[in-house]
């Protein structure tokens, strides 16, 4: 079965293109998760395996709030030049990561308001995207 599917890689070069640009996807998950993770680079020092799940999980948590946040952020940026009057083609917005990093302080203060809410997100951005 394995010499099957390398064959297959070998001789169809849109399933190597798929392949390539999910492994891709993946690699720059870990890569970005691992960046925010600090405090012993990310090694997990206990061998019971329940506090490995939760320093897992806890790892996965953090990054998904900061893509969350990313993703929240670039939004709000392209809906402000959509009514600027800018252009904004969607095959642009296809290749944005919501991995960014340059801005964010990994060692910062931050103070948190936990009574203030934040403001709806309404991710349509009017843009003409097909849906499936």
């Amino acid at each position: 079965m394995r010499t099957v599917f390398l064959l297959q890689y070998i001789s169809y070069i849109d399933m190597r293109r798929t392949i390539t640009a999910t492994t891709n996807k993946v690699e720059a998950y870990n890569g970005f998760s691992k960046w925010l993770s600090f405090g012993g680079l990310g090694i997990i020092a206990d061998n019971d395996p329940e506090q490995q799940e939760k320093a897992i999980k806890y790892e996965d948590l953090v990054a998904n709030a900061v893509i969350f946040q990313n993703v929240v952020d670039i939004t709000m940026v392209i809906r402000q030049l959509r009514k600027e009057g800018h252009y904004v083609d969607p095959d642009d917005l296809s290749v944005l990561s919501p991995y960014l990093m340059e801005h964010i302080k990994r060692f910062g203060d931050y103070v948190i308001d936990l009574e203030e809410r934040p403001e709806p997100l309404d991710g349509r951005l009017g843009l003409g995207f097909k849906t499936a």
